[in-house]
């Protein structure tokens, strides 16, 4: 379907210009990415866009006549067993189709995606010359340039904790974790939003000297010691949340290319479920 301004846009659509942003193939193969709750000949006119499709986000967004939630993280990962409405999954399903509010995630194909998740959060942090940890099945269609995680050039070489610092500033984390000397001087970083341990290997194995991602356990942390790496921690949320703006800028951008009447909104009801005291 490619509807012009006059006709109802529906979430079919939508899915559509998510497939041109973080295309489907680049999703991993473990990974439960599309549309999770809905119908795709819905009609939508408000989108919001969220980190995790919570009860708070989809209740609100049932609230405020939100037809179509785009998340990073899935609300169905494993196959659900029961749709029992006193769980929290089986609340957020029944709230999304009594208010016809469908739920699309975009999971490891936007990490993936040229322009996504990681490439941003590697420009945030101030690399250039960009390349993918991972990359990406050559075989597969205008697959250059994406694949997990990335590895990047610092402008001018500067020390772990000096990089450390000015993550905390660009990403408005309070804390970070440190895991090797911190006054070792490095240019070469390697990045991996969300939870990189997988990646830890590729890590090693490349000419990175630091490893910026989140979740990290504490046998990989000393791994990465032992190595005679660094590694700096910075959550979960906080290496993932820059995805909001992200994609409302990107879907923004393309909603108004095709002439569509749709409103493109952040959700700003997440924060980070960590708190420091």
């Amino acid at each position: 379907m490619n509807p012009d301004s006059q006709d109802t846009i529906r979430v079919a659509d939508m899915v559509g210009l998510m497939e041109k942003i973080a295309p489907s193939f680049l999703s991993e193969s473990w990974d439960n990415c599309g549309l999770q709750v809905g119908d795709r000949q819905w009609p939508v006119k408000k989108v919001w866009v969220a980190l995790d499709p919570l009860p708070s986000v989809i209740d609100a967004a049932a609230g405020q006549d939100v037809d179509l939630v785009i998340t990073h993280h899935p609300l169905i990962f494993k196959p659900l067993r029961t749709i029992d409405l006193e769980r929290p999954e089986g609340k957020i399903i029944a709230t999304a189709l009594n208010s016809r509010t469908a739920i699309f995630t975009a999971h490891t194909n936007l990490d993936s995606a040229r322009d996504g998740i990681n490439d941003v959060l590697a420009r945030k942090i101030g690399l250039d010359r960009l390349a993918p940890m991972v990359p990406a099945d050559v075989s597969l269609p205008g697959a250059d340039a994406m694949g997990m995680g990335r590895i990047g050039c610092l402008k001018l070489p500067q020390t772990v904790a000096a990089l450390a610092q000015n993550i905390k500033k660009q990403l408005g984390v309070a804390r970070v974790t440190l895991v090797g000397r911190t006054d070792r001087m490095v240019e070469n970083v390697a990045v991996c939003s969300g939870s990189g341990g997988s990646l830890l290997e590729n890590f090693l194995d490349s000419e990175a000297e630091v490893f910026v991602t989140g979740d990290i356990r504490y046998h990989d942390a000393r791994t990465v010691e032992d190595a005679d790496r660094a590694l700096i921690d910075i959550g979960h949320f906080a290496s993932e949340h820059i995805m909001i703006d992200m994609l409302c800028n990107l879907l923004s951008g393309a909603v108004a290319g095709a002439g569509w009447d749709v409103r493109i909104e952040a959700c700003k009801l997440e924060r980070d479920p960590f708190e420091l005291i």
